[in-house]
């Protein structure tokens, strides 16, 4: 009977014992997970580890392309509510954007001013940094959007092509080129969507923005100009309106100079489409 008694005392002696050191691993393991949870920081309280945004996109201006403005625009999401960008626009030289809506605009007994348009040549570049701020509860780069920017632009004009009428009573061209240069700021409205993981859809609802501009056209003759070839070119140049702007016209035995600064402005809209990395 003492040697049950003391089998006993044994068998629950060594139970409690495995008891203890079960428990003590268990606490072990438990503290060394929370240990790696805490030092990965993948609570299901963090929001990161719900959603990781994408911080990167590169979109193209696919309503520019008909018109030959080929722009692009990189964006660094910083934050669930502002982001940065950078566009860069470029036109090839060619024909006035909307050039049949310019000729139709203009009254058919000023010959002069739809034969300037209608030999225009024009080209063009635009470099636009911007900071955005989204409203929308997703964030991160989706959603309505205000962005103020500022732009600095460049134009190329050349074919300004000025026709009168010489001494002899013969038909005569002097043809001006030259380049503007331009500054303006502006506010965009905009909206922003993911399609799926990696492509993104941003839509410039309006833009608009307003500054100065400074350039001037130059000429120079083949032929010695009269003082009456002088007058008519002036003339000429004179009465090309172009709105807002100041405008100096120099005429001389050599040349035409048509110097232009005032007030500058327009409006960004489209549609981009892009990827997100």
């Amino acid at each position: 009977m003492k040697n049950i008694s003391l089998l006993f005392l044994a068998l629950l002696f060594s139970t409690i014992i495995s008891a203890q050191e079960l428990d003590s691993q268990k606490h072990l393991t438990t503290s060394r997970l929370s240990s790696v949870i805490s030092r990965l920081d993948i609570s299901p309280e963090n929001d990161s580890y719900r959603y990781s945004p994408k911080m990167n996109l590169i979109k193209i201006n696919l309503t520019g392309i008909p018109i030959r403005n080929y722009s692009g625009q990189y964006e660094r999401v910083l934050n669930k509510v502002i982001s940065v960008g950078l566009s860069y626009r470029n036109m090839p030289e060619g024909n006035l954007p909307f050039k049949k809506q310019i000729l139709n605009s203009i009254d058919d007994n000023d010959t002069e001013s739809k034969h300037i348009v209608n030999n225009f040549r024009l080209s063009n570049y635009a470099i636009t940094p911007e900071i955005r701020f989204y409203f929308g509860k997703k964030g991160y780069g989706q959603g309505f959007y205000i962005a103020p920017f500022y732009r600095n632009a460049g134009y190329e004009g050349s074919n300004f092509d000025v026709e009168y009428t010489d001494d002899n009573n013969n038909n005569q061209i002097i043809s001006l080129s030259g380049d503007i240069k331009s500054n303006t700021f502006g506010v965009l409205f905009g909206a922003q969507w993911s399609l799926g993981k990696c492509l993104v859809l941003d839509w410039w609802i309006l833009g608009p923005h307003i500054g100065g501009a400074k350039g001037s056209l130059i000429g120079n003759s083949s032929r010695a100009l009269s003082e009456a070839d002088q007058a008519d070119i002036k003339q000429i140049l004179d009465d090309f309106d172009i709105p807002l702007v100041n405008k100096e016209v120099i005429v001389n035995t050599n040349s035409a100079e048509m110097n232009l600064d005032g007030i500058f402005g327009g409006l960004r809209a489209g549609i981009t489409f892009g990827i997100k990395f």
